[in-house]
């Protein structure tokens, strides 16, 4: 088969993340604008193109004192950069529907090698319009340091109030190109 150009249906998909905070609980959020490029064979992967848009200013947490201090220059800094990327370098099969996908990733400026585990859920066909449908899960976790988001807090009974390690966690729901 030939590669083909799939678009993400924002509806039926999510962009997701967790960090440890105050080293005790976990805060968990949510990019709410972003965009893949991807062209495709299913059956043959590992041949595949992806390249992530995540528009950072969208982000949500569901506290809204808490999304500027990550939007300012603390964090992120949208204002310098507003987007972070994601472009796959190399796709590797490790079973039936399980897959390492590595890549560059970008954020806030700074470009690191990241490897995403990612399963293909499956296809099917949309009873709506008749398409081509298919669903992509994934996760990895990084050291936000490495990109230069340092921020930090020490708390009174020892540890940091923001962890280092962040997982990234995505389902993603995707419309094969007319």
């Amino acid at each position: 088969m030939t590669k083909t150009v799939w678009n993400v249906d924002a509806a039926h998909s999510e962009l997701g993340f967790s960090v440890k905070h105050m080293m005790i609980s976990k805060v968990k959020g949510t990019f709410e604008k972003f965009d893949a490029k991807i062209e495709a064979d299913l059956d043959n992967f590992s041949d595949s193109t992806v390249e992530v848009t995540v528009d950072v200013n969208s982000i949500n947490t569901r506290n809204e004192d808490r999304d500027n201090h990550l939007r300012s220059a603390d964090f992120f800094d949208v204002e310098n950069h507003p987007n972070m990327t994601f472009k796959a370098t190399g796709i590797s099969k490790k079973s039936d529907n399980n897959y390492d996908v590595t890549g560059d990733l970008t954020i806030r400026g700074t470009t690191k090698p990241a490897t995403i585990n990612v399963v293909l859920e499956g296809v099917s066909k949309d009873p709506m319009s008749g398409n081509e449908v298919a669903g992509i899960s994934g996760e990895t976790t990084i050291n936000r340091k490495e990109f230069g988001l340092t921020w930090n807090v020490a708390v009174e009974t020892g540890g940091v109030l923001v962890g280092e390690d962040i997982k990234i966690n995505f389902e993603l729901e995707l419309h094969k190109q007319a």
